[in-house]
């Protein structure tokens, strides 16, 4: 065994999850993938292999920590990238119905060939403005969990995101330095979309023990007929 396999299947054995030999095939296949599509568009800073693995793969497991998966059926991911917290949650988690949103279309091609590539069903990328694809009734107030990895600030968050989610269902909010500040500039939005903040954990990375956060927030009821506001507003006139 490797010393990455090692690594990495140890730290998620302590967290209570095996990580079968078709996962691990799986895990290796998007290292590679990632890698080769990083040298022809932009997708991570990141690609040296124990580095992958631990700030990508791990880091976007680290949500299964404080979110029981076993009862999430339908999860969005928002402004995904290059497919996290989403696609390693999927690896882990097969049961999931994923729905993943970026608004380039570049982002998206990729993520269409990586889910071929690694066999998995039940993924749709959608090329798009989460603003935009939120005022679509198949889509609007309909997920057990939506998630966002790295995106933007709470406050502008919340209305990309929470449109998305169910009621009772929840919103993952995953972050790195405190976001105190954050939560406190969130307090409006967070009152007018129907969202209340159940818990913020901190947590470190292992390896490197960089800080992290997951600011977990339960939806209260269906979203307001007049949000999210058109597309780029959220951004430009954050909800304060």
């Amino acid at each position: 065994m490797n010393d990455v396999k090692k690594l990495f299947t140890d730290l998620l054995l302590q967290k209570g999850l095996h990580v079968s030999d078709t996962q691990w095939n799986q895990f290796e296949a998007y290292f590679r993938e990632l890698v080769s599509w990083n040298e022809k568009m932009n997708l991570t800073g990141i690609t040296e292999r124990e580095q992958v693995y631990i700030k990508h793969f791990y880091d976007s497991l680290s949500l299964s920590f404080f979110v029981p998966m076993s009862g999430i059926a339908t999860m969005a991911d928002i402004g995904s990238g290059a497919g996290f917290p989403s696609i390693p949650l999927k690896i882990m988690f097969p049961h999931l119905r994923v729905t993943i949103v970026d608004s380039l279309n570049k982002r998206i091609q990729f993520l269409n060939h990586l889910v071929q590539t690694l066999g998995l069903e039940h993924v749709d990328c959608l090329h798009g403005r989460a603003e935009d694809l939120a005022r679509n009734v198949s889509l609007r107030d309909s997920f057990d969990l939506v998630t966002a990895r790295a995106v933007a600030r709470l406050n502008v968050l919340n209305e990309f995101c929470l449109p998305f989610v169910k009621s009772a269902g929840l919103f993952a909010a995953m972050k790195g330095a405190d976001p105190e500040e954050e939560l406190q500039e969130a307090a409006f939005s967070l009152k007018l979309l129907r969202g209340e903040v159940k818990s913020v954990v901190r947590f470190e990375l292992p390896v490197e023990q960089s800080e992290r956060h997951m600011i977990i927030v339960e939806k209260t009821g269906k979203t307001p007929a007049k949000y999210p506001r058109k597309a780029g507003l959220p951004l430009k006139q954050p909800l304060v």
